[in-house]
């Protein structure tokens, strides 16, 4: 009996490539460290168990949202509606997700943890961090959720790079943009990697009237 051979690596852009098959939904994973507000799309978005109750995100190790959620203790996680697909973008941009006080045009709302919930959302989860476990160049935020709740709507798809809705059978994202944490990080449409980090300094936008 001959043993077997060492398992070949596969290539990692061969591993981006087909991971571009995977469909998955797009949710808004936010931290409020102190007066700093941090705010990423992900894709990675996983229900781990029901008792506890318990689920995870993947964040890009150089992501400066990892160290918040250590500091702050918790997190919040707001699956995304087709119509929403514009803050989806926004906040997958390197930089746009980090600020004081209040994100200007997406308006948040704190539940249990204090961390901030997106308005008008399919649904969102409220979570204790709960462990956080190495994954390669991500990082897993396990997260013991607290408060959860969900509505009627239709969700935001992300499938080969690109942002679609199921309800209106239409392609949302136009031309190459930036794309959602994920692990793997599949590429942008045009660029063949993942985007950036948040990596720029914390910006100070001005709060829009009537935000919570």
């Amino acid at each position: 009996m001959t043993g077997r051979s060492p398992a070949r690596a596969v290539d990692p852009d061969a591993f981006r490539a087909v991971s571009r098959h995977w469909t998955t939904g797009v949710a808004l994973l936010t931290v409020r460290a102190d007066e700093e507000l941090f705010a990423k799309t992900v894709s990675s978005l996983c229900t781990l168990s029901l008792d506890p109750p318990l689920v995870s995100v993947a964040v890009d190790l150089r992501s400066p949202l990892v160290a918040a959620a250590r500091v702050a203790g918790h997190y919040a996680v707001s699956v995304l509606t087709d119509r929403q697909h514009g803050l989806a973008r926004r906040f997958a941009a390197p930089g746009a997700g980090r600020a004081l006080g209040l994100f200007t045009g997406a308006p948040m709302r704190t539940e249990d943890t204090g961390a901030p919930v997106l308005e008008g959302c399919l649904a969102w989860f409220d979570c204790l961090l709960h462990d956080v476990l190495p994954g390669g160049d991500h990082a897993l935020l396990i997260g013991r959720v607290v408060a959860a709740e969900g509505q009627p709507g239709e969700p935001l798809v992300h499938h080969d790079g690109r942002f679609h809705s199921l309800e209106l059978d239409l392609e949302l994202d136009v031309g190459p943009g930036p794309v959602p944490d994920s692990a793997p990080g599949p590429p942008g449409p045009a660029s063949g990697a993942a985007p950036a980090p948040d990596s720029d300094p914390v910006h100070r936008p001005t709060a829009p009237a009537g935000a919570r």
